[in-house]
């Protein structure tokens, strides 16, 4: 006989448990909860260009002298109330970004990646002290390559038939986060916790390519473990309570997480 408890429905019956369905799939992912994470705030890294318009002439001057731009941006996860949320920026009030940015025509592909890493959300000087404070990045894998075909806002997950010489490449990789870490976030930007109902179809709000993170990482299974070490829920699992997006770290105004979610009116959240 079934009962109603505290607005969940549950079974005297235990549950019948489906025979192993995991064939071919990446190895299982170990989340950790968010309140593993210290998060700290440092000087403001003011964005490059004063426009979309200038930002698209930069990319054609880099171009014109070094072909192709690289850039590397990161899906950092942890999880809150055993549901995934990805880690992003907020710039200005305005538009969302994974941490990351272009490389160097000279680096290397995962060591400017990971230089990038630490300009945006690594502490600096002796702002904090003990675990987690210079941990290596562990980069995973390659989720996505989107191309910028033209001089333009637009990213595609393909390379258009019509293009031979795409303008810029951007790869997302799955960023393997230890157990506990120091993260810290330019002044002039917020770090969201971001969950992944929020970011499932919300084109409108977070662009094609943030929007598109939970079909990404359905690949994955997880395990999500408390902060003992302990695993407490497993794929497909799930949490008791309803997640929200969450402001970690930045902003000087004291908007909060919905006051201040709105797209950039030059360009959709992310595609630049």
């Amino acid at each position: 006989m079934s009962t109603i408890t505290s607005g969940a429905l549950q079974s005297g019956y235990p549950p019948i448990i489906p025979p192993d369905f995991s064939a071919n799939q990446p190895k299982t992912i170990r989340l950790y909860p968010l309140s593993n994470y210290t998060f700290g705030t440092k000087e403001n890294q003011p964005e490059e260009d004063p426009s979309v318009l200038a930002r698209l002439q930069r990319l054609q001057e880099h171009y014109e002298k070094h072909g192709m731009r690289r850039t590397c941006e990161g899906i950092l996860v942890c999880h809150e109330h055993c549901h995934p949320h990805i880690l992003m920026l907020q710039i200005a009030n305005a538009f969302f970004k994974l941490p990351g940015d272009y490389l160097q025509p000279e680096e290397d592909e995962i060591g400017g990646f990971k230089a990038r890493l630490n300009e945006r959300l690594a502490p600096v000087g002796n702002q904090f002290s003990g675990e987690g404070v210079n941990d290596e990045w562990e980069i995973g894998d390659t989720l996505a390559q989107w191309w910028r075909p033209n001089f333009e806002t637009f990213l595609y997950p393909f390379i258009p038939a019509h293009v031979t010489r795409p303008k810029e490449v951007k790869k997302l990789y799955f960023i393997h986060l230890p157990r506990s870490k120091v993260l810290s976030v330019p002044k002039n930007m917020k770090l969201l916790a971001v969950p992944l109902f929020e970011l499932y179809d919300n084109t409108a709000r977070y662009g094609p390519q943030l929007s598109a993170i939970p079909h990404l990482l359905s690949r994955y299974n997880f395990e999500f473990v408390d902060e003992n070490g302990k695993v407490i829920a497993l794929t497909p699992g799930s949490g008791s309570m309803n997640p929200s997006t969450k402001v970690l770290a930045g902003g000087t105004n004291g908007e909060s997480a919905d006051e201040s979610m709105k797209v950039e009116e030059d360009g959709v959240a992310g595609d630049l």
